[in-house]
């Protein structure tokens, strides 16, 4: 009876680890894994010689940085993102409910609201779906939970009127994340709360750690150190570790970055972790076998914007394998550093262009990559030391967003169902990427 029970449990262990790590769906920043990787099989080896992806729907929204999340939601799947549109000159946030096979919409959630921040085109931050529940953070520190099925708003939060948060320049950015019962997320606000852990179903604040005078936009993330969770939060002035049942400081180590841009997601591999910044470039942190400590073993030698020498990327979260980096570089330089020390190893334009801000987002998939550049075009490629292989390109999405004298699309797509769910100012598709 005994093995039996084991065996049972071993068997419903394994499942929930398929599940979990290998599901077709795309709930958060970061996918199912919350590490930007597409772990779905049967997925086409090359795009279409026509240079175009035939659509599966298209469906016409507001505008928005914010990227797309897919998820089922009561044997149905849905997918999540918000916008922003006007009313006769009135401002409105949106989050939207749309049916993944139609594209049409289920429901959608507005409330008014004023934008400050630079850059006011929409949210920024990619929804959270978990346990029939949508969390969203608007541009303007609106933190709101919905009835995933609904719409029905269940608790909400407004830092800025709460907490006192001072918004950083481009607004609220970081998208939270589901620990357990909580809801861990930036706030930036006053006394201690620079992240607050949240009751996810009823918002009651459980604990608040760290200050710091600017909030940053990179979301926060957990990590295995030592054998034990911890908390990774890449604000402005350091990157800490927190114990995410607490909130209380594990380590840190300094790192002040310019302008706060403290963006990409932290990368791990191994006990090392890994973080770049538009200006003041690479850290590779090293953390001791035990967790509890942690320091910086090499770093980039450029605080210039230009006069790179390792990684500047400015919004895009680079590939860190233990061995490699891959990410692009402060003026769309796509680069492969060597991980032991930081050197570049190569570097192109020919996945981007060469212009202030260039961008493109890179999802590892089984052997290759997909890319998705601010031109709009989907690209599957080998990125290994020994440099850059284009193997397919088509159109995905049009840029619609004028930045430096150019057409830009800023939007992470989103991995899920065999397919690309992609977004830009007026329209949100689905294409199916599925092997016939």
């Amino acid at each position: 009876m005994n093995i039996s029970r084991s065996l049972l449990a071993l068997v419903l262990s394994f499942s929930f680890i398929s599940q979990q790590g290998f599901g077709d769906d795309w709930p958060q920043w970061g996918g199912p894994g919350h590490d930007l990787v597409w772990r779905e099989t049967g997925i086409v080896k090359t795009l279409p010689t026509s240079g175009v992806l035939p659509r599966v729907w298209s469906t016409p929204i507001g505008e928005g940085y914010a990227g797309p999340a897919v998820a089922e939601v009561n044997s149905r799947w849905c997918v999540f993102v918000t916008d922003r549109i006007f009313k006769q000159r009135v401002s409105f946030e949106r989050v939207l409910c749309l049916d993944a096979e139609s594209g049409k919409i289920i429901w959608k959630y507005e409330y008014p609201v004023e934008y400050s921040v630079s850059y006011p085109a929409g949210p920024r931050s990619t929804p959270v779906i978990n346990d029939g529940r949508v969390y969203t953070v608007g541009a303007q520190g609106h933190l709101l939970c919905l009835d995933a099925q609904n719409g029905n708003i269940l608790w909400s939060k407004n830092f800025v009127a709460e907490f006192g948060t001072r918004l950083p320049t481009w607004g609220m950015v970081a998208s939270p994340l589901v620990e357990g019962e909580q809801l861990i997320t930036l706030v930036g606000g006053q006394q201690n709360s620079l992240i607050v852990s949240f009751d996810r179903k009823t918002g009651k604040e459980l604990w608040r750690s760290l200050e710091d005078a600017a909030v940053g936009y990179a979301p926060p993330v957990i990590f295995e150190f030592g054998g034990r969770r911890e908390l990774i939060v890449w604000h402005p002035t350091a990157v800490s570790a927190i114990n995410p049942e607490n909130g209380k400081l594990i380590w840190e180590v300094p790192y002040g970055v310019r302008y706060g841009l403290s963006i990409a997601t932290p990368r791990k591999a191994g006990n090392r972790l890994f973080v770049a910044s538009f200006y003041n470039g690479p850290r590779m942190i090293e953390v001791s076998p035990d967790g509890s400590q942690a320091k910086i073993i090499w770093a980039g030698k450029s605080d210039s914007e230009i006069n790179t020498d390792g990684l500047h990327p400015m919004m895009m979260t680079p590939v860190f394998n233990g061995k490699n980096i891959y990410g692009v570089d402060s003026y769309g330089q796509l680069r492969g550093l060597d991980a032991s020390n930081g050197k570049r190893l190569w570097e192109t334009e020919q996945a981007t262009g060469k212009g202030r801000w260039w961008n493109a987002f890179i999802i590892p998939h089984e052997d290759r990559y997909f890319l998705h550049n601010e031109q709009g075009d989907l690209i599957i490629a080998n990125l290994t030391p020994a440099g850059y292989e284009e193997l397919s390109r088509a159109r995905l999405i049009e840029p619609t967003r004028r930045v430096q004298r150019r057409m830009t699309i800023w939007s992470h797509p989103a991995f899920a169902m065999k397919s690309v769910f992609a977004r830009n100012d007026k329209e949100i598709i689905r294409v199916d990427l599925s092997a016939k």
